[in-house]
């Protein structure tokens, strides 16, 4: 969903439905958007029924950063900010 310009959901809800996903777009959403999204989504059950399970593990390809390591984050967690080590420019 981030490749297709969405914030995925960080859960899905309910419990009871396998699979189901809540969606609660705001009120300042138009249909125009709406419709956009639905069919973005759509497109991607299409490609996942159609078994382009590639595409969908390489994903997000289009975002500054890749797939975060969470179980690492959360077994080693940074605490305290430390500044990026100096960027190093290449030689002309």
């Amino acid at each position: 969903m981030i490749d297709e310009g969405y914030h995925p959901m960080t859960m899905y809800f309910p419990l009871v439905v396998h699979g189901a996903m809540l969606i609660e777009p705001t009120e300042s959403e138009s249909l125009a958007s709406l419709d956009l999204f639905v069919a973005t989504l759509r497109d991607l059950a299409m490609r996942a029924k159609a078994g382009e399970v590639e595409a969908f593990r390489q994903a997000p390809v289009h975002a500054p950063r890749r797939r975060l390591d969470e179980t690492r984050a959360a077994r080693q967690p940074k605490l305290k900010w430390e500044p990026p080590a100096p960027f190093v420019e290449a030689a002309e």
